[in-house]
């Protein structure tokens, strides 16, 4: 789906995502698009901030109360407040105007990536990371804290994973974002620190002095058991 209240660039993108393969359905409003968010069922969000009777973070909250469906939010501020906002709403990443098309498509591909590995289910052997209060099932997808289920979004749960599957071990962000976004890293550190913030708020007691995962000389993290 793709909710951008611009007709050119709706056009362009339809007209470039098409020849990758992709169907497309569009809203020009933030109304039109819940509306059609409701009836439908989508791979991905293309959501534009600044749009008409309802604005992307508006919608974006409405969404995130029954879906988890990857979310790639444009806009033409390309400021960090409004990138923290953006993400921190729940988006899984973040494109300014003006954007490349080449660069959207990679991220569109990325993002839905990452959403199929996470839900997808290997019902093989069941294997379940314990790490304090969390277990974490891996072929099941599912997240526990004290027995009660975490709602995790795909990028979040890419991150645990990488975590809990290492234990201890010491990441840079570069290797996070390579791991985890599988793309070239540009010292992007807003969107990694932003979904660390959203992990470590539901998966730690006290966010603010977090147990599991551990920031290291501020510019690595580690998980401990």
């Amino acid at each position: 789906m793709l909710v951008e209240d611009d007709h050119s660039i709706s056009e362009m993108v339809d007209h470039y995502l098409t020849k990758e393969g992709f169907g497309i359905v569009h809203a020009f409003d933030g109304e039109e698009g819940i509306r059609l968010f409701q009836q439908g069922s989508y791979d991905l969000v293309l959501l534009d901030i600044m749009l008409p009777k309802l604005n992307g973070m508006d919608f974006l909250k409405i969404i995130r109360e029954k879906s988890n469906v990857p979310v790639l939010m444009i806009s033409a501020k390309d400021g960090d407040v409004d990138k923290a906002l953006g993400l921190g709403f729940g988006a899984d990443d973040y494109i300014a105007k003006p954007f490349s098309m080449i660069e959207l498509t990679a991220r569109v591909k990325a993002a839905i990536r990452r959403a199929t590995q996470y839900s997808a289910e290997e019902p093989a052997v069941n294997k379940v990371i314990r790490i304090h209060q969390l277990a974490i099932d891996i072929d099941n997808v599912s997240v526990l804290k004290n027995g009660e289920p975490l709602q995790l979004t795909s990028t979040e749960w890419q991150l645990l994973c990488l975590f809990a599957s290492n234990s201890k071990k010491v990441f840079t962000k570069e290797q996070i974002y390579r791991s985890v976004w599988n793309e070239e890293y540009f010292d992007d550190q807003n969107i990694i620190n932003v979904h660390m913030r959203r992990l470590r708020e539901k998966i730690e007691d006290d966010p603010s002095s977090p147990q599991y995962i551990r920031p290291f000389y501020y510019e690595s993290v580690l998980v401990s058991r």
